[in-house]
């Protein structure tokens, strides 16, 4: 089957769209190849800093013939209905088509007959509007062209057919640029134009002149030859993901080579150096394996094999590095010279938000927080609410104004710097984590109270001003801040009670919102000021809560727990102590992996059935209590004492918050009701015992509410 072969070759295409770009290739080209009805065996996209290819091998040669039965208008319609079903159809005469009965009558059909094309002439059509259309994020139009691309288009490579054979190209022009099967090897070492057919001798053909394809091979050779040259200098690689991908995408054929920099400059915090030499150099740095502290080395990786061994680009890159260490190392001294506390004044000129006030008045709120928080975490108040007071003040130094990605980090150097006490200093790192769902937790109390109080306080101010995520839009980062909190309490296995946290906290704030006329109490008109103000903070507390609540509720299923008994545990009064919530959806699993636990759900599910329907044909509820005296049966009686002893069982375990002990209670109810259900008819004529038997079937509803709604649960 034939094989179709795409490149593009341009100038540089930036190394953040090399990835996006070649999936877009491989998605625009494949899926109209699917609709043309030619299906393929498999697709592969590569992407360099000059070219995109694409290759797609066992293509269908010809497109299947199209056969189609196109319904028109009933027998007898009007002369301009059956006209156009003959324009339509591409029929001479009515005679040509048949006549099909059907249940409202008998309809002309037309059978069209349509002879697919060979799949050369497919491509040859489509090639044209996918260049024109290729959705690059940034293009750009050159000379007296039309065409639009991520940098000026030199050539276009496009061939088709079998292995066996010499393939044809695929005979389309774009502005100017004509498809054939030239293409041109590494910019500087292999300048020259060369022919290719198909895949394999264009890969080997490239790799001759000095290109690597694959992006994925070209990181893998970087990072292979950055270790070795490292380890044979007695040093360590700094691993950096992210830019060995980007690198990857500025290298035709990496080359990589080992530069130095001054010791001195070794006295800067080692975050700030290896920023530098990331940021502007992309470059990476080394560490002494037995310290893991960097060293005056570097690695960089250049696209040419230079005549002199690299010694010039490495000089070059050295100069440069040496400007932007001493432009670091004036930033970092120039920020010693004034204290943390010294820069507090300056936040009073700076908005936050303009509902919220500025960043002084915000930092007022966290350190009331901290200080808050700092009993219930185990943390000293006093060291909390200094770590509150300075946590932000790193923002206005220049090493973080350079490099905002070391803000916290660098708060906890100056920190240290100043004297400030070790808990302090890294409260001031450690209160913006977690960053995401892989970053570490805090674990220090004084860390913790600051984190969490920074995150509450943010979360409550743009619930009080209506300022919440919507669909995919966060622009405040308010589900990370959530799960921020969840993840520090749970993590911390912290009692936290925040409803009364968040209600606290609206309280100190005017709440800056028009509440719905539905979410208010009835009779709210009637109270007073302060009342509407108390209830309306009630609100968005709830509010704020169900936000946390469906945050946790991701997170659990991210973890493994089933979404049906997270939902079972969510659907009990209390959710604001999270820790506990936890612990309950784990027991509640643990529980209905064993047979007393999946029948006690079986029977549970089947008295709330039976209830439901019963209390919705008779409109009435049968919540109140059954009287013992109606309780005929020896299996309803037995039932009745059985729910009133496990009740009270359960209710002490919940109180010492022993869930497991709790569903161990749980299981005593099994055989009861399953006896019940075996012996027992609920609806008997008997108006009162029905009724009566009724209530009883509440009664193992509610005793399992104690631990969780078994209506949520699936099974």
């Amino acid at each position: 089957m034939p094989d179709l072969l795409l490149e593009f070759l341009s100038e540089e295409i930036p190394a953040r769209m090399q990835a996006r770009a070649a999936d877009d290739l491989k998605k625009l080209v494949t899926e109209r190849l699917v609709a043309a009805g030619l299906v393929y065996e498999g697709a592969k996209a590569f992407a360099t800093p000059r070219r995109l290819a694409l290759s797609v091998h066992g293509v269908l040669a010809h497109q299947p013939d199209l056969k189609e039965e196109r319904k028109g208008p009933k027998v007898g319609a009007p002369e301009q209905a059956i006209a156009g079903f003959l324009r339509a159809a591409g029929l001479k005469s009515i005679d040509e088509a048949k006549v099909q009965p059907d249940k409202k009558g008998d309809f002309y059909v037309a059978l069209i007959e349509k002879a697919g094309k060979p799949a050369l002439d497919v491509i040859t059509e489509m090639m044209p509007e996918i260049v024109r259309s290729f959705p690059w994020p940034k293009s750009m139009r050159w000379g007296s062209g039309k065409l639009t691309w991520v940098r000026p288009l030199h050539s276009i490579i496009a061939t088709f057919g079998p292995e066996t054979e010499e393939p044809d190209i695929v005979a389309f022009s774009v502005d100017g640029v004509t498809a054939g099967n030239e293409t041109r090897g590494h910019r500087f070492m292999a300048p020259a134009s060369f022919k290719v057919r198909r895949f394999a001798d264009y890969v080997a053909s490239l790799e001759k002149a000095k290109v690597m394809l694959d992006p994925a091979r070209r990181a893998d050779t970087i990072r292979a030859d950055a270790k070795n040259l490292a380890f044979a200098q007695g040093f360590e690689l700094v691993e950096d993901e992210g830019l060995l991908a980007e690198v990857a995408g500025l290298v035709e054929w990496p080359v990589t080579l080992m530069g130095s920099f001054d010791k001195a400059f070794l006295a800067i915090p080692g975050e700030v150096i290896r920023a530098t030499i990331r940021t502007n150099q992309k470059c990476f740095v080394l560490r002494d394996p037995q310290t893991a502290k960097l060293v005056n080395k570097f690695i960089l990786v250049a696209n040419i094999e230079a005549s002199d061994g690299g010694k010039a680009i490495v000089a070059g890159n050295e100069r440069v590095i040496r400007a932007r260490l001493s432009d670091a190392k004036f930033f970092y001294d120039t920020d010693l010279k004034t204290k943390l506390e010294g820069r507090l004044p300056k936040f009073d000129g700076i908005v936050f938000h303009e509902e919220l006030g500025t960043q002084a008045e915000r930092i007022a709120r966290i350190v009331a927080l901290a200080k808050e928080l700092a009993p219930l975490v185990k943390a000293d108040p006093k060291k909390a609410a200094r770590a509150a007071q300075l946590c932000k003040t790193d923002l206005l130094t220049d090493v973080v104004g350079e490099f905002p990605e070391l803000q916290g980090l660098m708060g906890k150097y100056y920190a240290e710097a100043q004297g400030e006490d070790e808990a302090v200093a890294h409260a001031c790192e450690d209160h913006y984590k977690p960053k995401g769902p892989d970053d570490l937790v805090p674990g220090d109390p004084v860390s913790i109270a600051v984190a969490l109080a920074d995150k509450i306080d943010t979360l409550v101010g743009f619930w009080a001003i209506d300022e919440r995520p919507t669909g995919s839009k966060d622009p405040y980062a308010l589900r990370r801040a959530a799960l921020g909190v969840i993840r520090i309490i749970l993590d911390n296995t912290l009692r936290l009670s925040l409803e009364s946290i968040i209600f606290k906290e609206l309280g100190g704030r005017e709440v800056h919102r028009a509440m719905p006329e539905e979410n208010w109490p009835k009779g709210h008109e009637k109270l007073s000021v302060i009342e509407q103000g108390d209830q309306l903070r009630k609100i968005v507390t709830a509010e704020l809560l169900d936000f946390l609540a469906d945050r946790l509720k991701v997170q659990l299923r991210e973890q493994g727990a089933r979404h049906d008994l997270v939902d079972a545990v969510f659907a009990l009064e209390g959710r604001d102590d999270l820790l506990l919530i936890v612990r309950r959806v784990e027991a509640l699993g643990k529980f209905l992996d064993t047979d007393d636990g999946k029948n006690l759900l079986a029977g549970v599910k089947r008295a709330s059935n039976i209830l439901r329907i019963e209390e919705k044909k008779d409109g009435k509820s049968y919540a109140s209590a059954p009287d013992a005296k109606k309780l005929t049966a020896p299996e309803e009686k037995a039932l009745a004492a059985a729910i009133a002893a496990v009740k009270k069982e359960a209710s002490a375990a919940i109180a010492k918050e022993d869930f497991a002990a709790a569903m161990s209670a749980m299981a005593k109810l099994r055989p009861f009701v399953d006896a019940f259900f075996e012996k027992v008819t609920v609806n008997v004529d008997d108006k009162a015992l029905r009724e009566n038997r009724l209530m009883l079937l509440n009664e193992i509803r509610e005793a399992t509410r104690a631990v969780a709604d078994f209506s949520k649960i699936e099974g």
